[in-house]
């Protein structure tokens, strides 16, 4: 080998600026093109846990229906007791986790309450178009129902095939 080659070889360590520049430019531009998928993947996975904890919720009212002639009036009773050892029973009867009882999992906030033929069950995203695009409804038919705006689904809304 001529020591011109050695000499160029030995100078040429390492990347130059410019090329450290565009592989960075490459990542950046991969990721502004991943990172709302995975957002939107992570959004619609939130969704369909909603949607199968309402579901959860529905079996669970029917057991306790069964149990104590009456529908739950809020998470808590279908939850478990408040203390560790606690007795089960109308006001605690432990057919839901904890986390379901507490009202707020999974990116969505849940609320239970008493109607005068059974009872209405309110599923909504914690932050809008962050944690989901669609509040959802059921009551004692068991029925899901969806709503695509901020205002929290009813009796009225869109029914989920």
């Amino acid at each position: 080998m001529s020591s011109s080659i050695r000499n160029r070889r030995r100078n040429q360590r390492g990347f130059s600026l410019i090329e450290l520049l565009i592989v960075i430019a490459i990542i950046l531009i991969i990721l502004s093109i991943a990172l709302p998928q995975m957002s939107k993947s992570r959004m619609n996975a939130q969704e369909m846990a909603a949607v199968a904890e309402i579901g959860t919720i529905n079996k669970q009212q029917i057991q306790y229906y069964s149990q104590y002639n009456q529908y739950a009036t809020s998470l808590a009773q279908l939850g478990p007791p408040a203390t560790s050892g606690g007795a089960e029973g109308p006001n605690a009867a432990n057919l839901i986790p904890g986390s379901l009882a507490s009202g707020s999992t999974g990116g969505y906030n849940f609320t239970l309450t008493a109607t005068p033929t059974g009872y209405a069950l309110s599923a909504v995203p914690k932050a809008f178009g962050s944690t989901g695009r669609r509040t959802f409804y059921s009551d004692q038919t068991a029925v899901v129902r969806q709503n695509w705006t901020q205002e929290p689904a009813t009796e009225k809304s869109e029914e989920l095939k």
